[in-house]
């Protein structure tokens, strides 16, 4: 199966959807997008198919949001959007691109949505909350 994550490895939700995938048999395509941050069509697709808004799309934690004044609401998506491409750390993460679909994988179980295959184990995130069981089974 073709999956790619844009993918943050600072970030333990990202690192928690990488290991769901992986816990499913996948080695997928990894982007770190700080370094190899997507073009404006393609972050405006993985948006548009993720069924969220430019602005859910727009992570403030930890990043120059409020200092480029993007909490203002008359901020056009095109602005926003502008705004992530110059900062890519203002790109919430992780998107997920799999044959079923994509996800802003949070939380980072969300990538379960879209994944036909099946678990091949327990996996517990790294703040101990289990989120498959031994049989490979989403707990919740």
């Amino acid at each position: 199966m073709d999956v790619t994550i844009f993918h943050n490895p600072a970030c333990g939700t990202s690192r928690n959807t990488l290991g769901l995938i992986r816990n499913a048999g996948i080695e997928p395509t990894v982007i770190e997008y700080l370094n190899n941050p997507p073009d404006r069509v393609t972050l405006a697709d993985l948006i548009q198919r993720a069924g969220v808004t430019v602005r859910g799309a727009v992570r403030e934690k930890g990043t120059p949001f409020l200092e480029l004044g993007l909490d203002n609401p008359a901020m056009t998506d095109e602005q926003l959007l502008d705004a992530m491409l110059a900062h890519p750390i203002l790109i919430n993460r992780p998107f997920v691109v799999t044959p079923l679909g994509v996800r802003l994988c949070r939380p980072s179980e969300a990538v379960l949505d879209i994944f036909p295959a099946q678990q091949q184990g327990a996996f517990t995130k790294e703040d101990g909350e289990p989120v498959v069981n031994a049989e490979g089974k989403r707990i919740k």
